[in-house]
């Protein structure tokens, strides 16, 4: 992944990373995710319209993100996946514990 842009709003962010989200990138996503919940964002939408693979690592950020969230009070949601990515967060259930949304 290249860059994460991140649009704050009061308690709102939208994250939006470009290209993949896998072992080799995450680190900057993660990062970016746990400052803006520690800086008070409890609405924190994950916008995938750049993104056309997310590994297990990836999966796992998102499961963070979700669960730090919901400590504070807060939540998630994911828009503009892929076909592919939606079918990855329904397999995995995801979809079940916070908003998934396709293109």
């Amino acid at each position: 992944m290249s860059t994460v842009t991140i649009t704050r709003e009061a308690n709102k962010a939208l994250v939006q990373p470009e290209g993949d989200v896998v072992a080799a990138s995450v680190s900057e996503l993660r990062s970016a995710m746990r400052e803006v919940i520690s800086c008070g964002v409890r609405e924190l939408t994950m916008d995938l319209a750049c993104v056309q693979m997310i590994d297990s690592c990836g999966l796992g950020v998102v499961v963070a993100a979700h669960n730090s969230l919901v400590k504070v009070g807060g939540r998630l949601s994911v828009v503009h996946a892929s076909k592919d990515i939606l079918a990855l967060f329904k397999a995995m259930r995801m979809h079940q514990h916070f908003s998934v949304t396709g293109d």
